[in-house]
């Protein structure tokens, strides 16, 4: 079943109301007509079973049939900083991020990142990236679509991550696997994590003292050298599943 996305305000007692490009996509792309039923997530963590009522040019009204039981989000919120990486690999990054249940994704400048974006292409790179976000977030079946934020300098991303409750740095020359089981074991449902990832190239020794010492601590994923794409998506999976496990046993 088609699944869309609308703000919790289209959300108006028993009718939704669709405007913008999902217009087109339903009317002219998908065909859909009156009747017809799809699926519609308010953003805020609700889901619903629709049909369609009536269709005009510029906007379609949807009656709710029922509100669905849901339960496709994480019990936290994870924030991904990712380093920014070479080519295209943060499309992939973003979207397989989302499907593994990321909150947020904030792409951030650091000393070793190749990318380097002026005003004009980050604006361009971040709208692409949110559409990407929302491609996935449907395809997933999330009830949320992850935002993905305009492109900050590191300091700026510790900052922002400050307010978190955990703050993780996987890092090439941590040790510890023992003390790494520690800390991800310690992580409670409802706590928000950040998770810093380093370009090609990792992070530069400074900063991870820095975020050291604004209270992110080091984990180790193995012995095994991870590209940038794969260390995010692999400390997401680790806490997918001791979050979910988590939940589970409780």
């Amino acid at each position: 079943m088609y699944h869309f996305f609308v703000t919790p305000e289209q959300v108006k007692g028993e009718e939704i109301q669709i405007v913008g490009s999902d217009v087109n996509h339903i009317k002219n792309v998908l065909r859909m007509k009156n009747g017809e039923e799809l699926q519609i997530s308010d953003g805020n963590n609700k889901k619903y079973l629709c049909e369609i009522a009536s269709l005009t040019s510029d906007e379609i009204c949807l009656h709710i049939k029922e509100e669905l039981k849901s339960d496709t989000e994480l019990p936290s919120r994870i924030y991904l900083f990712q380093g920014l990486p070479k080519s295209d690999k943060m499309e992939l990054i973003v979207q397989k991020a989302v499907e593994l249940g990321v909150y947020e994704i904030v792409p951030v400048a650091t000393k070793r990142a190749v990318v380097k974006l002026d005003d004009k292409k980050s604006a361009k790179k971040v709208e692409r990236w949110n559409a990407i976000s929302e491609g996935g977030a449907k395809q997933s079946g999330r009830n949320v679509v992850p935002q993905v934020r305009p492109v900050m300098s590191y300091k700026e991303a510790i900052q922002y991550a400050e307010s978190l409750d955990v703050l993780l740095i996987p890092y090439e020359l941590a040790e510890g696997m023992e003390e790494t089981r520690q800390i991800i074991e310690s992580i409670l449902p409802g706590q928000s994590v950040a998770i810093f990832i380093g370009p090609e190239g990792g992070f530069e020794t400074q900063e991870v003292e820095y975020a050291m010492e604004h209270g992110a601590k080091a984990i180790t994923l193995g012995k095994r050298i991870l590209r940038t794409e794969t260390a995010g998506l692999t400390t997401l999976s680790i806490l997918m599943y001791h979050l979910e496990s988590k939940t589970h046993n409780l």
